[in-house]
């Protein structure tokens, strides 16, 4: 991998990770829409470190709120206190969390081996698409995230679930889901970016644990261009999410709709 790859790599995870656009559909097309051949280790190598860098991003922009979450959940216990807002949002968070695990742990090998097909992965984009247009023609965009019951918070988990799939935007379609439980759209993007912790955070653990068992290209060689995408997927995440919110505090979801359509077709014409 060159700098031009891990710079336009690495910016392009930054971006279409927080974005409701799909951050694996937009790294599965690119090296198709641009016909380059890279290296399959050093490529995965490249993904994990991105993954790290995006994590990072969301955690630092929700550093306060997640401190908050963390301190209230552990004073209820060690306290037996009556149960703060806090602690509620982040047991939802969690419950939230296991559709996601129990779908990836079930069908990770299915999951993994529909990523090296661009055509699947257009149609999942267009997946991402109609699941936003849903969200806008049927949600109310009248509730808090705070007013989330249990049921919704899973409801919200299965469409996290269905993000695993190549193209199925994990915000695109955890916002949708919020957003059919009818909080408003800034509420529905900040509950997503929160629940984008625990399972971001999970998948990290299980790919630097694959890492540490796949054969390594060349570190020496490539460690100024990985340096250089880790830096630029951490930056561009950190602003995407600013930029989403400012979006939605204004505006609705139906230029991302178009943007996905577009993307979807464009590359089943040009993969068929």
């Amino acid at each position: 991998m060159t700098w031009w790859h891990t710079l336009t790599l690495g910016l392009v995870q930054g971006v279409t990770e927080f974005l409701p656009i799909s951050s694996s559909a937009h790294l599965a097309l690119l090296p198709v829409w641009l016909n380059w051949r890279l290296p399959a280790n050093e490529a995965f190598v490249f993904s994990v470190l991105v993954q790290v860098a995006t994590l990072l991003a969301v955690m630092g922009y929700y550093r306060r709120p997640l401190k908050r979450i963390l301190r209230s959940m552990w004073q209820d216990i060690t306290r037996r206190r009556r149960m703060h807002p806090d602690t509620r949002l982040g047991l939802l968070l969690l419950l939230a969390t296991l559709p996601g695990i129990i779908v990836g742990a079930l069908f990770k090998t299915a999951i993994e081996a529909a990523f090296v097909q661009p055509r699947q992965v257009a149609v999942f984009l267009g997946v991402t698409a109609l699941l936003m247009a849903l969200a806008e023609l049927r949600g109310r965009h009248q509730r808090s995230m705070h007013s989330l019951r249990w049921w919704e918070a899973l409801f919200i988990g299965g469409f996290q679930a269905l993000a695993l799939l190549p193209g199925i935007s994990r915000s695109g379609a955890t916002i949708s889901g919020a957003m059919l439980q009818h909080l408003k759209r800034e509420d529905a993007a900040h509950f997503s970016f929160l629940l984008a912790v625990p399972i971001m955070l999970g998948a990290g653990i299980v790919a630097l644990y694959d890492l540490l068992t796949f054969p390594g290209p060349h570190l020496q060689r490539l460690l100024g261009p990985y340096l250089l995408g880790f830096v630029v997927a951490g930056v561009s995440g950190y602003v995407s999410i600013h930029l989403l919110l400012g979006h939605l505090r204004r505006r609705s979801l139906w230029i991302f709709v178009a943007y996905c359509l577009v993307v979807s077709v464009l590359t089943w014409m040009k993969t068929s």
